[in-house]
């Protein structure tokens, strides 16, 4: 766990003093570390196997387990990444305002990103995965699908190891969106497309909005709110750097602590969800009897369900009725879905649709009655219908009142059937996420505290730089976006050295923005490539 730290910035490490960042870990915490990997991993194979007993399918091969296994794996390489990546944010300040020393940092800011996966809500989750081609998310369990998900987690993966290596906390949230557009727009291409018709582009200029705002936000804030704690709060001790190596007053430090805390605990709730969509799309393709249906379902649910399906698909087919040799209905709604091109055919299709879904649920009665035959066409057809509705919802179109509303109870049902995360999920994640804090943070906590600005972090910097970027980050899990813990924390430390008038490292500067821009054509390019070899292995 023990890594050889960039050298310090002559100009920084000269004003105030520079925490010792060379310390080894000791026995006791790589036990701990290695204890909680195995026991992770444990973890996870006990309730994949107790899941599968419990649908009560024989397990005639063990094929799937070891594709789901490599999968899982892979999956939780990239959170493990993402932790040590991005976290590195959340302890600079608290680090080089020596607040905390660097081993109890660490694993509180680990111990935070654990909590904050927990807690989340799953809607950064689906987001993402909304992002990624219609007809491969309907084929998880096909080799495109594994390929899919293969090329983006190895290119996510590559990417963020190579800008740690160089110490630019770059984005791992930007490269994992230039990897799934990268995979979209491969697919498209392959089958003989337009690039553009791969990826669901209101929903990725949603999401780029998000990521390419937050810096900006990090930024204009965190400069903003220095100026106005020095306007307010006339403590002259707040606004210089540390001496020498003694810890802050406590009030302070409390504050210093508590923004460490909020950043920890916001980048685990919304950074940790990436990393869950995906191994749920794996979840999906790889063991569809266990998991493509959201098996705790109330069975007094289904019988309502069923009712509000029949009565809006009625209600569809009276407003638009369905033209003579119409396509079959899932193909119809797969090429909205991918084009978002409204058709006459759209309406009854959907229609339709939700009539077949009704009717295969009242047929069984509870979703662990669903045949295993049957269990990945019928969670198929949920999620195509939805994303349908979210689809007209988006592009504002006109129904009636009545039709928009049971629309709306439609997809909430839908939803609740197909876009679920088991608890071990969230664990394995959170463990995955909060073990790499744990390492590596030491390269990426030298760039942030050392190499930004050109005169040492104070406590007023390092507390409206976290501030800033605890809201920011609360805010976008709320409203279900991604956002970069890196861009909002990197920009607040910038704003708050241009609003202190302390001067900023232009190289430094320069190497982050190269980065930054770099990330999301590196990412499309290498994904698409790898999504391209992977098809044809």
């Amino acid at each position: 766990m023990a890594e050889n730290s960039l050298p310090a910035s002559s100009t920084s490490s000269s004003q105030g003093g520079r925490p010792n960042l060379n310390q080894g870990n000791g026995k006791i915490s790589r036990i701990i570390f290695l204890v909680l990997l195995c026991g992770g991993l444990l973890f996870t194979a006990i309730n994949l196997f107790n899941d599968v007993e419990e649908t009560g399918a024989p397990v005639t091969s063990y094929t799937p387990f070891l594709l789901l296994g490599v999968a899982l794996v892979i999956a939780l390489g990239f959170e493990f990444v993402n932790g040590f990546h991005d976290t590195a944010n959340a302890v600079a300040t608290v680090i080089y305002t020596h607040s905390l020393s660097p081993g109890v940092a660490v694993v509180w800011s680990g111990f935070c990103n654990f909590l904050g996966v927990l807690l989340s809500s799953g809607v950064v989750a689906f987001g993402i995965i909304s992002l990624l081609p219609v007809e491969l998310i309907l084929q998880a369990g096909s080799g495109n699908g594994f390929a899919m998900v293969y090329a983006l987690l190895f290119s996510a993966i590559i990417w963020n190891l190579g800008t740690w290596y160089f110490g630019l906390p770059a984005s791992s949230s930007h490269t994992l969106i230039g990897s799934i557009i990268g995979v979209g727009v491969a697919n498209a291409l392959l089958h003989g497309r337009s690039g553009t018709s791969g990826v669901d582009w209101d929903q990725a200029i949603k999401v780029g909005y998000a990521l390419l705002l937050s810096p900006v936000v990090g930024f204009i804030c965190a400069a903003l709110l220095l100026l106005a704690m020095k306007a307010f709060i006339r403590n002259r001790q707040l606004y210089e750097a540390p001496k020498g190596n003694q810890p802050p007053p406590a009030w302070i430090r409390g504050l210093l602590i508590l923004t460490c805390t909020g950043v920890s605990f916001a980048h685990g709730s919304n950074d940790g969800q990436k990393g869950m969509g995906l191994i749920m799309l794996i979840l999906v393709g790889t063991m569809p009897i266990a998991y493509a249906l959201n098996r705790s379902l109330p069975p007094d649910q289904i019988p309502r369900v069923a009712a509000l399906t029949q009565v809006t698909e009625q209600q569809l087919l009276t407003l638009q009725p369905a033209p003579a040799a119409m396509p079959a209905p899932r193909d119809v709604l797969t090429e909205y879905v991918r084009t978002s091109q409204n058709r006459p055919q759209v309406l009854p299709a959907l229609g339709m649709m939700l009539g077949d879904i009704g009717e295969q649920i009242r047929q069984y009665g509870a979703v662990e009655n669903i045949p295993a035959q049957a269990v990945t066409n019928t969670r198929n057809d949920m999620y195509l219908a939805s994303e349908t509705i979210k689809h007209l919802q988006s592009a504002k179109v006109a129904l009636p009142e009545e039709i928009a509303s049971n629309l709306t109870a439609v997809k909430k049902e839908l939803d609740a059937a197909t876009r679920f995360i088991p608890m071990w999920v969230k664990v394995v994640v959170a463990i995955a996420l909060g073990l790499g804090t744990m390492v590596g943070w030491r390269r990426i906590v030298v760039t942030v505290g050392e190499r930004i600005g050109k005169t040492h972090l104070t406590y007023a910097q390092g507390a409206s730089a976290e501030l800033v970027a605890m809201a920011t980050i609360g805010a976008a899990d709320v409203f279900g976006l991604p956002v970069s813990t890196t861009h909002v924390l990197s920009s607040g430390v910038a704003g708050s050295m241009a609003a202190n008038k302390s001067g900023l490292q232009l190289s430094t500067i320069r190497n982050l923005a190269l980065a930054w821009v770099l990330t999301l054509p590196v990412s499309v390019l290498l994904s698409g490539l790898l999504y391209a070899l992977f098809i044809h292995l």
